[in-house]
C-alpha cells in the first residue's frame, strides 16, 4: 500500500493533505474490484433476464434499479456507513470482526470462530476468481477491436496473470504508487462514457424508482432470482472497503466512495442502460460500445490496467488474511517475506502466491470467458457478506451496548438482503458456483483439521510434561553441571518444562546459569502497544519466564521484543545466548481421535509449516533444535 493510516488525523478524517493522500490511495486499492464490475455486471444480468429473448425496456429498467439499490443498501448503508465504524483498533476484515466479537462477548465463541473461518475461507475462493474474471473481461475487448484476435484472449489473459503473480516477490510499493492516479482516470472515464450516452434515452433515469426493481423480481419468478444473483456482480468488492480499513481509515474510504466511486459507477451503469434501450443489440458488449471505435484499443488497455489493480488488491488481501489466520492459530506457519522497510503491511507469502496462481490459471482454462466465470462469481462474496452481517450484530449489541431489539432492527434487514443474494447465487451451483464453494470447503477443512490436530497434540504432550516448579525444586536439590551463558527456551505453556530443556538436561547433562522460558501469545487486537509487549517474572535464581504479546496483524520478532526485556532489567548478551527450539516429528496413531485421512492431512500441514527460527526471526547462528517424535 502506498500510504498507511497510522496517524490520528487519518483515522478521524481531518481534512489535511495526509487525508487526501489516503483518499487517493483508497481509490487505487480499495475500490479496484467493485470499480471494474461495469465491464460485465450489467451485461450478464440483462442477458440472463432476457433468457434468449429480446431485451425489453422492463428488463433494462428492472436490472438498473436492482443495481442502484443494491449499491445503496449493501455497499453504502451496510459497509460505508455502518461496518466501517466497527474497527478493531483501526483494523477491519472478517477475522478482525471475529476477534472484535469475541472480545465483546468476553470469551471465545465457537459460533463466531466458525463464522470467521467460513468468511475467511470464502475470501480465499474470491481471491482466485477476481483476478480471473477481471482480467479476462478486460482482454475480451480485443475481440471488438479485431475479431481475429478472439483466439488470443485466453493465452494473453494467462500471460498477464502469470506476469502479475511473478512480480509479487519484488513488492508492490512502486506499482502501488500509480494505483490511485490510474483508478482516478478509470473512474473519470466511466463517468464521461456514461454521461455521453444517458442522452441516448433519458427515460432510463426512471430506474431510480425502486418500484422497477421490486416489480422485476416479483414478475419474473425464477428468472428474477437468477438475475438477482448476477446483479450481485455489481457489489462484489464491497467487502474490500471493510477489509482495507486499517490501511486507509474510515473517513478517506467514505470520501472516495461518496465523492467519486459511487457516482462514477451509477452514471456508467445508467449510460449502458440508455445505450441498450436505444440499441438492444449493444447488450453483447455494452461497456465497450460506450466508446467510439477509435478509442476502443486505449479503453481496453486502461480496463486491463484497472483489472490488474483490482487483482492486486485481492492478492494482497489474501496475504494479509492468511497471516492473520496463522497468528490466530488457524493455520500452520507460512513463510512471510517483507517487501518494504517502511510499511509492515506489504508482505509476500510464496506458498500462498503459488496456490493462488495455480487456481486462477485453472479457472481461466476451465471457463475461458468472463460470462462463464460470472456464474462462479458471487457465492464467495455473498457468503462473506452474510457472515459480516451476523458478526456485526454481535458487535453492535454487545460492544456498542445497543439493545438487542434495536441492533436486530438495524442489521436484520441488511442480512435478509445478503441472504437473498446468497440464495440467488446458490441457484448457479451447477453452472460454476461450486468452484468457490470447493475452494472454501477445502480451506475450512484445513483450518478445522489444524485446530483439531493441534488440540489433540497439546493434550497428548500435557500427559508427559513436567511442571516447571517441580523441575526447579528437583534441580535445586541435585544441581547438574552449570555452564555460562543464557538459554532461551520457546514453549506454548510456561507452566510446564519445555521439551528442549528436558532433552538438554537428559542428554547433555548441563544447565545454563540463566534460563529463560519464553511464551509467545497472540492478542485479540491487531497490534500490541510496545509497553505491553513484554512481561517478565523471576521464578528462581536461574529461571525466569518472559511472555511476549503480539497482535494478530503483527509478525513475531523475538530478538526485537527481547530488547524491550533488557530495558525492563533482564541483562543478557545476544552473542552468549542460545535459543532452544523443539522440532516435533509426528507419526499417525491408531487412536488419535481423528479419522486416518485427517491424521495424514494434519501431519502433512505440520511438515509444511515454516521453520520456527525463520518465523520468529531468530538469528540462525544462535539456534539449537531438539528433535522429538510424537504419535498423534
Amino acid at each position: 500500500m502506498t500510504v498507511s493510516a497510522t496517524s490520528t488525523e487519518a483515522h478521524e478524517g481531518q481534512v489535511t493533505s495526509g487525508f487526501w493522500a489516503l483518499t487517493l490511495g483508497s481509490i487505487g486499492v480499495v475500490f479496484g474490484d467493485i470499480g471494474t464490475s461495469p465491464l460485465y455486471a450489467f451485461r450478464e444480468a440483462v442477458t440472463h433476464a432476457a433468457a434468449g429473448g429480446p431485451v425489453s425496456r422492463e428488463i433494462v429498467l428492472g436490472v438498473l434499479s436492482l443495481i442502484l439499490w443494491s449499491l445503496f443498501i449493501v455497499v453504502t448503508v451496510k459497509y460505508v456507513l455502518l461496518l466501517l465504524r466497527a474497527d478493531n483498533h483501526g483494523e477491519g476484515g472478517t477475522l478482525s470482526l471475529m476477534a472484535l466479537g469475541q472480545r465483546a462477548l468476553g470469551r471465545r465463541s465457537w459460533v463466531l470462530m466458525a463464522l470467521g473461518v467460513v468468511g475467511a475461507s470464502m475470501f480465499i475462493g474470491d481471491s482466485m476468481i477476481t483476478p480471473a474474471i477481471s482480467v479476462l473481461s478486460a482482454v475480451e475487448g480485443l475481440k471488438l477491436v479485431a475479431p481475429a484476435l478472439d483466439h488470443y484472449v485466453v493465452p494473453l489473459t494467462i500471460f498477464i496473470l502469470v506476469l502479475l503473480f511473478s512480480v509479487q516477490s519484488s513488492g508492490t510499493a512502486r506499482v502501488a504508487s500509480a494505483f490511485g492516479p490510474v483508478m482516478v482516470v478509470w473512474f473519470a472515464t466511466l463517468t464521461i462514457l456514461g454521461l455521453i450516452h444517458i442522452s441516448d434515452d433519458p427515460t432510463v433515469l426512471q430506474a431510480i424508482n425502486p418500484y422497477y426493481a421490486i416489480q422485476f423480481v416479483l414478475s419474473h419468478g425464477m428468472i428474477g432470482l437468477v438475475t438477482l444473483g448476477l446483479v450481485f456482480l455489481a457489489v462484489t468488492g464491497g467487502e474490500a472497503l471493510y477489509a482495507d480499513l486499517g490501511h486507509f481509515g474510515r473517513k478517506p474510504i467514505q470520501a472516495g466512495w461518496f465523492y467519486l466511486v459511487m457516482p462514477a459507477l451509477l452514471i456508467n451503469y445508467f449510460g449502458q442502460g440508455a445505450l441498450v434501450l436505444s440499441n438492444p443489440a449493444a447488450i453483447v458488449s455494452p461497456f465497450y460500445r460506450l466508446a467510439p471505435e477509435i478509442l476502443l484499443l486505449p479503453l481496453v488497455v486502461l480496463a486491463t490496467a484497472a483489472t490488474v489493480i483490482a487483482s492486486q488488491a485481492v492478492i494482497t488481501g489474501a496475504y494479509s488474511l492468511v497471516r492473520q489466520a496463522v497468528q490466530l492459530g488457524l493455520l500452520p506457519r507460512f513463510e512471510v517475506r517483507y517487501t518494504s522497510e517502511t510499511h509492515a503491511g506489504q508482505i509476500y507469502l510464496p506458498r500462498v502466491n503459488r496456490m493462488l496462481l495455480l487456481g486462477v490459471i485453472l479457472l481461466v482454462l476451465l471457463f475461458r470467458t468472463s460470462s462463464g466465470l460470472a456464474s462462479a462469481y458471487g457465492i464467495a462474496v455473498s457468503t462473506t457478506m452474510v457472515v459480516d452481517g451476523i458478526m456485526g450484530f454481535v458487535v453492535i449489541w454487545k460492544l456498542w451496548n445497543w439493545r438487542a431489539a434495536t441492533a436486530a432492527a438495524l442489521i436484520l434487514p441488511l442480512v435478509v438482503v445478503d441472504m437473498a443474494f446468497f440464495t440467488a447465487n446458490l441457484l448457479k451451483l451447477l453452472e460454476g458456483a461450486w468452484v468457490p464453494l470447493l475452494f472454501g470447503v477445502a480451506m475450512a477443512v484445513m483450518i478445522w483439521t489444524w485446530r483439531r490436530g493441534a488440540a489433540i497434540l497439546i493434550a497428548k504432550t500435557r500427559r508427559i510434561e513436567v511442571p516447571l516448579i517441580d523441575l526447579i525444586k528437583s534441580l535445586e536439590k541435585r544441581p547438574p553441571h552449570i555452564v555460562k551463558g543464557t538459554a532461551v527456551f520457546l514453549t506454548s505453556d510456561p507452566n510446564f518444562v519445555p521439551t528442549a530443556l528436558l532433552h538438554n538436561l537428559k542428554h547433555n547433562k548441563v544447565l545454563h546459569e540463566h534460563n529463560v522460558i519464553v511464551t509467545i501469545e497472540t492478542a485479540q487486537t491487531p497490534r500490541v502497544d510496545p509497553a505491553e509487549r513484554v512481561k517478565m517474572e523471576t521464578i528462581s535464581e536461574k529461571f525466569a519466564t518472559v511472555r511476549l504479546r503480539f497482535g494478530f496483524m503483527e509478525s513475531p520478532n523475538v530478538p526485537k521484543a527481547l530488547v524491550i526485556a533488557r530495558k525492563l532489567g533482564w541483562q543478557f548478551d545476544i552473542m552468549a545466548t542460545s535459543f532452544f527450539v523443539s522440532r516435533r516429528s509426528l507419526k499417525p496413531s491408531a487412536q488419535s481421535g481423528m479419522p486416518q485421512w485427517q491424521d495424514h492431512l494434519f501431519i502433512a500441514m505440520s511438515r509444511s509449516a515454516n521453520d520456527a527460527t525463520d518465523y520468529f526471526q531468530i538469528p540462525t547462528g544462535r539456534v539449537v533444535e531438539v528433535g522429538t517424535q510424537v504419535t498423534i
